[in-house]
């Protein structure tokens, strides 16, 4: 028996094909791969960066899903069910909406997978697949088992090595689908699995994909005393509120961190309240300083932060959206993303703008076929959607601009504190920028029209 994995592509340029340039290793696909039987033959296609081979014998396909990519997925599911091959889907985008996603496949995947998967595969192989496995949300990887690694060979990924320790978040941010998918809730591996599947690997650089590897303070310090002795250089995601903490300062800067993915998201307190977003709101510092204090301290630390913001919450206007980059820009930030607030569907943001009739796209965006990446998919209170749209574009492009990263780069205790931060910030600042720009108005999916089903040639 053999087993497809499949990782769609996002979509396509207007004037062609999209190769993700900045793509990493499908981590999701590896781990579950892991679970699978071990007479069964697993492959890896990534359509993000190669053609998927659709005529090539297969007995079951897996496709990972998520918002931005469910458009090619379904079509991709097409492909393969209009070929007799049954078609499973597994992802945040089965959970979140899973009517939808058991419109294009022949089972659909809830939660987590690994534990699940054994039994679908087994049920494929008896053709007896049932419409939907219920998952568990509990910690990665149980049984210590680590990702089929080999899948990713040749594929021409960035040199990183991905690994998680936690799955979920303990905040619950209206606009977050994390929150609603894993409700509110962190569930973290065994530290001795985390240290053995990095010590496994020849990445001496480690992306930690974790939602908010520091959500629970006490049990992100487990991990960070083990990764001391590894000597390795590592990255993640993470709230601001890590800054409160001295201890866990300490450790983050002692295990080798070189920065955080940190999601700041607006520069107004009435936006950061109305977002529910509370580890922005801090419980140690009085009064609202615009985040100076915990950027002086993750800046004591020689972290490079990637400055995370979503903008056109309620309290928005176009002058705090240009105000967000001044401040980006005044912080010297590595990187920064500013992207448009967008509705997820089954998050309490798009429950509040679907009751308010503020949803644009007839409220699928990621399935209408003229919706643009970066582009705004509701009404904004004080502005229209265009003006947003093209509010957070001049940001990026102001961001992203030779200017702009000659002039952030003047930081002797981030990106000059040594000449591996210097390369991370020159390189990667490059690449990112030519891949935000090269996004910016894509289409979703590889094709116009209406998505295929199964009695309809793509």
């Amino acid at each position: 028996m053999r087993v497809s994995f499949i990782r769609p592509n996002i979509g396509r340029l207007v004037d062609g094909p999209y190769i993700d340039e900045g793509r990493m290793q499908p981590l999701t696909l590896g781990v579950i791969a892991a679970y699978t039987p071990p007479d069964v033959e697993c492959v890896l296609h990534d359509d993000r960066m190669e053609e998927i081979p659709f005529d090539d014998p297969t007995d079951l396909v897996a496709v990972t899903v998520e918002i931005y990519n469910a458009r090619r997925a379904f079509e991709i599911a097409a492909e393969y069910r209009r070929r007799g091959v049954p078609v499973v889907m597994g992802g945040f985008h089965p959970t979140l909406v899973p009517d939808e996603c058991l419109e294009h496949a022949d089972a659909i995947v809830t939660g987590d997978a690994e534990e699940v998967w054994p039994q679908i595969v087994e049920d494929a192989r008896a053709g007896r697949l049932q419409r939907t496995y219920s998952g568990t949300t509990g910690a990665p990887q149980p049984g210590g088992r680590p990702a089929r690694r080999d899948l990713f060979k040749g594929k021409g990924y960035l040199p990183v090595g991905l690994v998680q320790f936690g799955r979920g978040c303990r905040f619950a941010c209206s606009f977050c689908a994390i929150s609603t998918f894993f409700n509110r809730t962190q569930c973290v591996r065994p530290v001795e699995d985390v240290v053995a599947e990095i010590e496994g690997q020849d990445q001496k650089l480690i992306f930690f994909v974790d939602d908010n590897l520091v959500s629970d303070h006490e049990r992100a310090k487990e991990l960070l005393r083990a990764l001391i002795p590894l000597n390795i250089r590592w990255v993640s995601q993470g709230s601001i509120d890590m800054t409160e903490d001295p201890e866990l300062m300490d450790l983050i800067e002692a295990s080798g961190c070189q920065g955080f993915v940190i999601g700041f998201e607006s520069m107004m307190p009435e936006s950061v309240k109305s977002m529910r977003k509370a580890c922005n709101l801090s419980k140690v510092y009085s009064g609202w300083d615009r985040y100076q204090r915990q950027v002086d301290i993750l800046r004591k630390h020689h972290l490079q932060t990637w400055a995370a913001f979503t903008l056109g919450h309620d309290t928005d206007t176009l002058e705090s959206i240009a105000e967000t980059l001044h401040f980006a820009e005044e912080s010297r930030f590595c990187f920064a993303a500013f992207n448009i607030l967008m509705p997820y569907p089954s998050t309490p943001l798009y429950a509040k703008l679907e009751a308010e009739n503020r949803l644009l796209w007839r409220g699928k965006w990621w399935l209408h076929q003229d919706y643009r990446f970066n582009h705004a998919a509701f009404i904004p209170k004080n502005m229209s959607p265009d003006e947003l749209t093209e509010a957070v574009l001049r940001n990026r492009l102001r961001w992203n601009s030779l200017s702009s990263i000659f002039n952030r780069v003047w930081d002797f205790q981030t990106h000059l504190n040594s000449f591996y931060r210097l390369g991370t910030y020159l390189v990667y600042n490059r690449l990112y920028a030519r891949e935000s720009l090269t996004k910016q108005g894509m289409f979703f999916g590889k094709y116009r029209g209406r998505i295929p089903d199964v009695r309809q040639a793509i």
